[in-house]
């Protein structure tokens, strides 16, 4: 039986793209090591991505940049790189496992789909642990390209999320051509919309 993960990466973010990661596995298939990508170390997910590229069925990764993410909100941007994923997909898996605890394509596409989500599963299944992996390595990566072009952000750093440093810099140097105008969020027990 073929199962396909789903996560996302960067939905929290001020900066930069939402990426999303689809891959697919026989079920009985797992990869020593492979877990939620927040508790593992850069340089063990970089040796990951690898292997789960190398090692699954098929996968796909997918982004929605930041001006479409002002255009049509972050929810439906991630549902977008979600369904985007899917659709390039060449395999139709037996069951699509989601993280989290929404699914809702443009048109009603996930009632075509046998799917089911679940919180926390980049914590408890391995087929979204691996998507999460995906995600994570390749926003992360992009990042760090835009740290290249936008040094006095620190991208690379922050990855664009709302640290105190990354807060600074926009108010030292206004927002860059990848921030999203139209983000609004809590840090702490302080909100920020910019």
């Amino acid at each position: 039986m073929l199962i396909c993960g789903i996560d996302e990466a960067g939905r929290g973010p001020l900066a930069g793209p939402v990426v999303a990661a689809a891959v697919i596995f026989e079920s009985d298939y797992t990869i020593e090591g492979v877990k939620d990508s927040k508790v593992i170390s850069r340089s063990k997910r970089k040796i990951l991505f690898d292997k789960i590229i190398n090692e699954c069925v098929e996968y796909k990764i997918c982004e929605i940049d930041n001006n479409e993410i002002d255009e049509i909100n972050i929810l439906r941007a991630t549902m977008k790189a979600m369904m985007n994923c899917i659709k390039l997909l060449k395999l139709k898996p037996e069951l699509y496992l989601i993280d989290g605890n929404y699914f809702k394509l443009e048109s009603d596409f996930q009632n075509n789909l046998n799917y089911k989500t679940i919180i926390d599963g980049d914590a408890t299944e391995f087929s979204i642990s691996s998507a999460s992996i995906l995600a994570k390595v390749y926003r992360d990566d992009k990042m760090e390209e835009y740290d290249k072009v936008y040094p006095e952000y620190l991208f690379k750093n922050h990855k664009g999320y709302g640290t105190r440093e990354h807060i600074k810099k926009i108010i030292d140097f206004g927002l860059s051509p990848i921030h999203r105008e139209t983000f609004c969020g809590r840090y702490g027990k302080k909100k920020l919309c910019i």
